[in-house]
């Protein structure tokens, strides 16, 4: 008769509570079960002493007669250093995208490792270029500086006269009128 070390569920609706017991592998979770040697309550923190009580004389003799433990039970006697922890058996793919979308990721990465190529040598030839044009601006900016400068001037003082005189000869017969007459009639009153 095969014998496993496994755990039967017990407690109510989400609160589980377990107890680690010694069963023949054919029989069900919860049924009938040939020895029970210590309970595992998952509801109390990892550090409770609580957690996990077993009788380690009774899984040694267990484990020495041939029962086998099954994966969370061996994991929590690997915490406890009664035996080895468990090898993480391979999963299926089903988890796994199918062909279609496998495609399609394959070329959204394709795309974006030759867009990344291409940026890496845009930026190897940008110093390259940078560095000829930022020689050639010095002396370009100097005479831009210089030759600009003196156009601005001689514009932005012709254009200020030429709407001075814009302006006040609209208002100039008004006021040469009205300024005049003033004007006269102050300095005949001064005199």
């Amino acid at each position: 008769m095969a014998t496993k070390i496994r755990l039967a569920r017990g407690g109510s609706k989400k609160r589980p509570f377990y107890r680690i017991v010694v069963a023949d592998e054919r029989a069900p979770r919860d049924g009938n079960f040939i020895e029970k040697i210590g309970n595992f309550n998952p509801m109390v923190p990892k550090d409770h002493k609580e957690r996990v009580m077993l009788s380690k004389e009774r899984v040694e003799h267990w484990l020495k007669v041939g029962a086998l433990p099954t994966e969370r039970v061996q994991k929590i006697l690997s915490e406890l250093g009664m035996m080895e922890a468990p090898k993480i058996t391979e999963k299926t793919k089903k988890h796994l995208p199918k062909a279609k979308a496998q495609e399609r990721v394959k070329a959204k990465e394709e795309a974006a490792s030759k867009a990344t190529e291409e940026a890496a040598k845009a930026e190897d030839e940008k110093p390259t270029e940078e560095v000829a044009t930022t020689e050639e601006q010095p002396p370009v900016e100097e005479a831009a500086a210089e030759k600009p400068a003196e156009e601005v001037k001689t514009e932005d003082t012709s254009e200020p006269e030429e709407k001075k005189e814009e302006a006040p000869s609209k208002e100039e017969p008004q006021e040469k009128e009205g300024s005049t007459e003033v004007s006269e009639d102050k300095p005949e009153t001064k005199e």
